[in-house]
C-alpha cells in the first residue's frame, strides 16, 4: 500500500486536481456534486485525505471524465519513475 506522500499518490492527487480545473469546476461545486463539504475536496487535493477506488471513480465522473479514460492516462505515468518524481511534496511537519 502506498503512503499518501508517495510519488505515485502525489501524481494521482495532481492529476485529479488538474482534471477538476480543466472541467472548470471549483472545489465547492465538486464537493456539492459529491455530497461532501468543500473541505473534503481540499483535503484530497492537498494530501490530507486518501481516496479509495470508488471515490476516485466518483471524482472523475463528476468532472466529466470516464474513469477508464482517467486510468488509461494515469497508468503510463505511474510506470515512468521520472513522471512520479516531478512533483514530489513533503508531508507537513507535525
Amino acid at each position: 500500500m502506498n503512503s499518501i506522500w508517495s510519488p505515485s499518490y502525489t501524481l494521482l492527487r495532481t492529476r485529479l486536481r488538474e482534471l477538476r480545473e480543466r472541467a472548470g469546476i471549483t472545489q465547492v461545486q465538486l464537493a456539492a456534486q459529491l455530497g461532501k463539504p468543500q473541505s473534503y475536496v481540499s483535503k484530497v487535493e492537498s494530501g490530507e485525505r486518501k481516496l479509495d477506488f470508488l471515490e476516485v471513480r466518483d471524482y472523475c465522473v463528476m468532472c466529466g471524465q470516464a474513469f477508464t479514460t482517467f486510468v488509461e492516462m494515469l497508468e503510463p505515468l505511474l510506470e515512468d519513475p521520472s513522471a512520479r518524481q516531478s512533483k514530489k511534496r513533503n508531508p507537513p511537519k507535525a
